[in-house]
């Protein structure tokens, strides 16, 4: 039998393989390499729809491309050559929400916001925090280890994970971790499927940890005269040790573009934005500890308004932009030492000079993770192969520079498709090796998710 036999088979009309299908699932909103249009597109909903397809496939030797809502920006989830799609999102059940234990168990389709607005119910938020985080899946941010806008404080997905129910390359399904906070039996591979991609198993179920949600936030929005000088500014506020939920830093692109698309006057009240929230019952002391920081800095500090500190959270949400990634216009996700953050920023502005490319940047400054997105203008949808040569070249040098002042080439979104092309110049061998050896263990015929993450 075919593979479309096989699945058809077994799972009926969960089955798509209609062209427009096709075409919706062929990729997430990273660049495209390699257009692909998958066999047939998967969409379960249940660990034993799962099980069927992954043994479909494996029984035929057939690539298996998982993928939760398609938000990811790497191409992690983008159809290879002779895939299928298996789509998780119809498995959006919160199955349990224990407000004693302050946990949840969650199918992989939950959308981020959904499973907040639960747990606020009970005085409790699950805390990472993506930008996507309306559309965005809990399986989504457990396969690249996403991060947000609150890991400052919070941390990243893999800091909130307890446990996992996977089904592996055979279609077995394991269940990792433990429901407990502290938990060391054995390997940790709850912590090693986190971030994975969808390379060694497909994540069916998650235990998280959910914390308090706070009952007071302040947002402090300080206007710079420029980029530098807001970077700086998240130094300070960390040798006053005082640490913030949310620190972001928006430069002036950014602003001039939530501007022109939301109609906000942020480019009028400075050239760069660095958006501080405190929270928790700290948290009007935290900010009028900022303030004169910040303002010593040559800021000018406001502490906003109810209404306007959501609109600023909001907008740098937004910030990345309506575009898709693609070959013209690609935003990196580099992240480096929090004493080198200037440093950076000053190197970006300079590689944007130097190879005649657009820049825009935002970062998790907290954190250290920036987003620099460099394009080049098309001219009735193309552009020449000199500002190709040069587009590359500034991507280069981004991923260069960060990793020769003790970076990384991706603090949340993935290698992917996309970043592989970067990955020996962080890790050498043998640590590729042992990698490459993990997922020969796990998944031996080499059909989940071929050609991301390692």
């Amino acid at each position: 039998m075919s593979i479309i036999d096989e699945l058809t088979s077994a799972l009926g009309a969960k089955v798509a393989l209609d062209d427009t299908t096709l075409a919706g699932y062929a990729v997430d909103q990273g660049p495209v390499l390699e257009y692909q249009l998958p066999l047939a597109v998967v969409r379960a909903e249940s660990v034993e729809d799962v099980q069927d397809a992954v043994r479909a496939c494996a029984a035929l030797g057939i690539p298996l491309v998982a993928r939760g809502a398609g938000t990811g920006v790497s191409g992690g989830a983008h159809a290879t050559k002779g895939c299928v799609v298996l789509s998780l999102e119809k498995m959006n059940r919160i199955l349990d929400l224990n407000p004693d234990d302050e946990t949840a168990v969650v199918e992989p389709g939950v959308i981020n916001a959904d499973l907040n607005t639960a747990a606020a119910v009970h005085g409790l938020m699950y805390a990472p925090d993506p930008a996507s985080f309306k559309m965005s899946t809990i399986g989504g941010n457990v396969a690249t280890n996403a991060g947000g806008l609150r890991c400052a404080k919070y941390g990243v997905t893999r800091d909130s994970v307890l446990a996992l129910d996977v089904v592996l390359a055979d279609g077995s399904l394991i269940h990792t971790g433990h429901q407990t906070f502290k938990g060391v039996a054995g390997y940790d591979l709850t912590g090693l499927f986190v971030g994975s991609e969808g390379t060694l198993g497909i994540v069916v179920g998650i235990t998280v940890r959910l914390k308090y949600l706070p009952l007071d936030v302040h947002t402090i929005a300080a206007f710079y005269p420029d980029f530098r000088s807001a970077a700086a500014g998240v130094l300070a506020v960390g040798k006053a040790r005082i640490q913030p939920a949310i620190m972001e830093l928006l430069d002036s692109g950014t602003l001039a573009q939530l501007d022109e698309v939301h109609g906000s006057d942020l480019s009028s009240r400075g050239r760069s934005l660095l958006l501080i929230q405190t929270d928790g019952f700290g948290a009007t002391a935290e900010a009028a500890a900022i303030r004169p920081v910040l303002a010593s800095g040559g800021a000018i500090v406001t502490m906003e308004a109810s209404a306007e500190a959501e609109q600023l959270v909001d907008l740098r949400r937004n910030s990345r932009g309506v575009e898709v990634d693609d070959e013209y216009r690609v935003g990196e996700d580099v992240a480096v030492p929090r004493s080198r953050l200037v440093d950076y920023v000053e190197a970006l502005e300079s590689m944007a000079v130097a190879h005649r490319v657009k820049l825009k940047v935002v970062a998790h400054a907290g954190d250290g993770n920036l987003h620099p997105t460099f394009w080049v203008e098309r001219a009735e949808g193309a552009v020449n192969a000199d500002a190709m040569k040069r587009l590359g070249a500034a991507l280069d040098e981004s991923i260069t520079v960060a990793l020769a002042i003790g970076g990384t080439i991706t603090g949340e979104h993935g290698i992917g498709q996309y970043k592989r092309r970067w990955l020996g110049l962080e890790q050498k061998e043998p640590v590729r090796e042992l990698q490459r050896r993990i997922k020969e263990l796990f998944d031996p015929a080499g059909i989940l998710n071929p050609g991301k993450a390692i």
